[in-house]
């Protein structure tokens, strides 16, 4: 389901500033994940060996939640989303542990489902007004 981030602080892509990214957990594609996957272990090299859980793999949840804004803006990339800061980062990974815990409308904030997250609950979203799926 496609749904927008409200970001804090708004963040230059392509030229334009953007103060909102709509993103869709669902529409991530196998290789997009495994792309997300190769750069979370990426992100480890050089620190210690340790086994990990996707549940618990926060540099993968980051990369998800790329996954998920780029899947609905091709224009986008890594570089770009690599320039939000803050508590815009965090949105961004919340966004991928929804995707690994599968569970796509819990970052709305109509969603009454009784298993949400304290980090979900602050994710800043919106169930998009068209039932368009994400090109």
């Amino acid at each position: 389901m496609k749904k927008t981030l409200t970001l804090k602080r708004p963040i230059i892509i392509n030229g334009i500033e953007r103060t909102e990214l709509s993103y869709d957990v669902e529409a991530i594609t196998t290789d997009q994940y495994l792309k997300a996957c190769s750069k979370a272990a990426e992100s480890d090299r050089g620190m210690m060996s340790k086994l990990k859980q996707k549940e618990n793999d926060y540099a993968l949840h980051m990369y998800l939640g790329y996954e998920a804004i780029i899947a609905c803006n091709p224009e986008i990339d890594y570089e770009d989303l690599k320039r939000a800061s803050g508590f815009d980062v965090l949105s961004f990974t919340d966004i991928g542990w929804l995707f690994i815990m599968r569970t796509p409308g819990a970052a709305s904030k109509e969603n009454n489902s009784d298993v949400q997250s304290e980090n979900s609950e602050e994710l800043s979203t919106q169930e998009s007004s068209s039932s368009e799926e994400c090109d």
